[in-house]
């Protein structure tokens, strides 16, 4: 027997426990509403998805064609409606996530405004955010069943046996829209108590993976933008203990973490790493910093000054009091980084790279693996790269290495509209479509995201309506760009009041008052014009 009919069973039994006091509650409903509820707490939303995650770890690994995908948000909204879309247009949520942006939250979510991607934000939007969109997964869930029920409804009242098992079969089978979402800690927004007080916050709110930057809290920037600072080892390595210590207590036994390095374009360090012996964690640390070896004469006022195996060196000083790297030790250091981070507890890896090239993220994962061999990546498949221009670019350069002929491109302006139907830009458009898939196999990404889809897609359709609406077009431009699309694509939304959950509260309405509820959607309700 189906999980829907036990419900009604246990609450008719219940019912009629409580006797005559309980005469008008409906053993049904009671049912539907507990099915349009699933998930209690944020706490058993996190079990649920870290579950789905770790068996997609566990797949991609058995076969790397199992990568998984997901987009980011910065409003409940927004990913209530890419999953609705999901479903729609793939009939399941199979390897599908959603990613919370620390950017976006900065740039769109804060009470200051927009602000850089610099941790100035307030750090509770992250948890709010999170909270947020799972109530509008959980409502997505509570509507589509709302319409399973009616469609059942519906059927029982036409005598329609066949409608009302395929309906009933419907919701037996019901996939939920709660899916994992992979949310951006920064770097942990303070020392490593405050990392594991934040992480607590998010995990309770529903967050099943949380992803954590080896940047200096209070000087992190953008893992694109220059000024990057990162710590030693052992501090990132006690924030990721601290995450691991909010998901044990919380019950989370499956929580996943995420370590970014953005060592590849950071060149600076604010500290010097505690060393006790050469080749220590520390040492390996050091070993990448900027330095002059000096005679004990050679000492200025103020010099900080190492032993480094034996000599006396000096690393190089900014006036912002911070030490630089040598150039051209990132791939270096983003590798050391990976490896400790595993060995110490984190379960996927980022590395942020300045441009989307299979070659040079292969490149890192294979020297890791030789140390992990299961290692694997979330990748940032980031707006902040030019696509277009990387990647003919990137054919551009094969092609003459292979020695083909490339006279008719000019490298520096590949941009241009007028090589659009090129032989080179069409083969640049085939890479950037298979990037996932080949990148996937090739350099063990386990999990491809776009940080700020929506952010564009808003200032885009936003753009076109704008110039449409308040020029020649008027009414049109929304009419034709906007409406007529919705209702020819099936778009839910061109029911705005169903999805603001109008129908779920005249269900609600049935349910407490009968006969005596006023309800929204009668015959004069304009969304009937939608069919």
């Amino acid at each position: 027997m189906s999980t829907y009919q036990n419900d009604i069973s246990d609450i008719a039994q219940l019912r009629d426990t409580n006797g005559s006091a309980w005469d008008a509650i409906s053993p049904e409903y009671a049912a539907r509403m507990r099915l349009q509820n699933r998930f209690k707490t944020g706490l058993d939303v996190a079990r649920y998805t870290a579950d789905i995650m770790r068996q997609d770890m566990d797949e991609y690994d058995a076969d790397p064609s199992q990568y998984t995908q997901s987009l980011g948000c910065w409003h409940g909204f927004i990913g209530q409606q890419k999953l609705i879309a999901i479903k729609k247009h793939f009939g399941d949520t199979k390897k599908k996530y959603l990613y919370l942006s620390g950017w976006m939250i900065a740039a769109l979510r804060s009470e200051f405004g927009p602000l850089p991607d610099q941790s100035m934000h307030e750090k509770t939007s992250v948890p709010n955010l999170i909270e947020e969109l799972y109530t509008f997964l959980r409502q997505a869930d509570a509507r589509e069943l709302g319409g399973l029920f009616r469609a059942l409804d519906d059927a029982r009242e036409a005598g329609d046996e066949v409608k009302a098992q395929d309906a009933q079969k419907q919701i037996d089978n019901f996939q939920t829209h709660v899916v994992p979402i992979i949310a951006d800690i920064d770097a942990g927004f303070g020392n490593a108590e405050a990392t594991y007080l934040l992480a607590k916050k998010m995990i309770e709110a529903g967050a099943c993976a949380i992803q954590l930057e080896n940047q200096v809290s209070d000087e992190k920037q953008c893992g694109h933008q220059d000024g990057k600072v990162t710590v030693p080892h052992e501090d990132f390595l006690a924030k990721i203990r601290a995450v691991r210590y909010a998901f044990l207590e919380l019950g989370v036994d499956n929580g996943i973490i995420v370590a970014r390095t953005d060592s590849l374009g950071a060149g600076l360090t604010k500290q010097i790493a505690v060393t006790h012996e050469a080749g220590d964690l520390g040492d390996q640390y050091n070993s990448f910093l900027d330095v002059e070896e000096l005679e004990p004469g050679d000492m200025n006022h103020g010099d900080v000054i190492i032993n480094h195996h034996g000599k006396l060196v000096r690393p190089k000083r900014l006036p912002s009091n911070l030490y630089q790297f040598r150039k051209g030790t990132g791939e270096d250091r983003c590798v050391l980084d990976s490896i400790t981070s595993l060995q110490n507890g984190a379960d996927l890896l980022w590395i942020e790279t300045e441009k989307p090239h299979i070659g040079q993220i292969g490149g890192m994962v294979n020297r890791i693996r030789e140390v992990v061999p299961n290692a694997k990546l979330v990748y940032n498949n980031s707006p902040s790269f030019n696509w277009t221009l990387n990647f003919r670019q990137q054919v551009f350069d094969a092609w003459s290495e292979e020695g083909k002929d490339v006279s008719a491109y000019d490298r520096d302006n590949l941009m241009s509209v007028d090589y659009d139907a090129s032989d080179l830009a069409v083969e640049a458009d085939n890479r950037i479509r298979t990037f996932q898939a080949d990148s996937a196999r090739e350099a063990g990404i386990f999990h491809h995201l776009i940080t700020l889809p929506t952010y564009h897609t808003a200032a885009l359709s936003t753009d076109n309506l704008a110039k449409e609406y308040f020029g020649d077009a008027g009414m049109l431009g929304y009419v034709e760009g906007v409406q007529r699309k919705e209702i020819r694509q099936g778009i839910a939304c061109v029911k705005h009041q169903n999805m603001a959950g109008s129908d779920m509260g005249d269900d609600h309405k049935e349910y407490f008052a009968g006969e005596a509820a006023l309800k929204a959607g009668g015959k004069d309700n304009t969304m009937n014009q939608f069919g």
